[in-house]
């Protein structure tokens, strides 16, 4: 296993690899958040051109491990043939959180970005959109020479930032150099490489209040109602109020309506200047 993390949370990962008494791994900390092309580039340099990558974001969950499995397999055949392959999951809804796909069986036509109500509406009715998990299988090699390709700058910055790291940890004045991108802008939207695999499994991106709502929902966790309280041990009464979600942490209180769960990206980047403090 290999897992590269924040210089802010990689002790987060070690006690989860502990709990679940995972001894063998290799760990990469990054010093700066440069986005998931350079993470991605990272985790390559340190394996063979020949072994395959599947990438899963820690923040995911998956149900159904039969169908996880075939997924996975597909995949690794893909990827085993000079590919980038993408999970595309089969949409239950019309979701405007999530990217979607527009394929043609393994092939990708298009990547779609986080659409309108309406038009998420009339990407279900086709039937041929699936969701973007920003989950990804491929070599190595095949990754590094896709990224070289597309973004130099990052393949290259990326590389000193990993040839200076000690013990695992990154360095963080190579790594401001890095430019910040995406692994769908730099690689996944570029490359005449790309397969999709179309999956049933079950899945949710719990990187979303809303993702965690539905989920605590469906499993009759800590709810009134059609409200939430998440992070408090203090008795939390809904007065007049629907699909409220209450969140507490040691510092901070967010109050956000469910249905207005993607905003909350709107308050991070303003405290992320006005006080920063509260995100650490």
């Amino acid at each position: 296993m290999l897992i590269v993390g924040g210089k802010d949370n990689y002790q987060l990962s070690r006690d989860c690899l502990t709990r679940t008494n995972i001894e063998r791994y290799i760990e990469l900390v990054e010093a700066c958040p440069r986005n998931t092309a350079a993470a991605i580039a990272f985790a390559a340099f340190a394996l063979e051109k020949d072994d395959v990558l599947l990438v899963t974001p820690s923040d995911h969950l998956i149900e159904g491990q039969e169908n996880y499995e075939a997924a996975v397999r597909e995949a690794l055949r893909l990827a085993n043939q000079g590919n980038l392959v993408t999970f595309g999951l089969i949409p239950t809804r019309p979701e405007t959180g999530f990217g979607y796909i527009e394929h043609d069986g393994n092939a990708v036509v298009s990547f779609r970005e986080k659409p309108s109500q309406h038009l998420a509406e009339e990407f279900i009715a086709k039937g041929n959109f699936l969701w973007n998990s920003g989950m990804f299988c491929f070599t190595a090699g095949g990754y590094l020479q896709e990224l070289q390709k597309y973004e130099p700058e990052v393949f290259e910055r990326a590389k000193q930032a990993f040839d200076r790291a000690q013990d695992g940890f990154l360095p963080l004045e190579e790594s401001l150099q890095i430019p910040s991108i995406s692994i769908d802008y730099a690689v996944m939207e570029r490359s005449d490489k790309i397969k999709v695999v179309p999956a049933s499994f079950n899945w949710s991106d719990m990187g979303s209040f809303e993702a965690l709502y539905e989920y605590i929902l469906q499993n009759k966790g800590a709810m009134s109602g059609s409200n939430l309280s998440i992070g408090t041990a203090k008795h939390v009464e809904f007065v007049g109020v629907e699909n409220v979600i209450l969140v507490e942490t040691e510092d901070a209180i967010l109050v956000l309506n469910k249905n207005k769960a993607q905003e909350v990206k709107k308050a991070y980047e303003r405290l992320e200047k006005e006080n920063p403090q509260l995100l650490q």
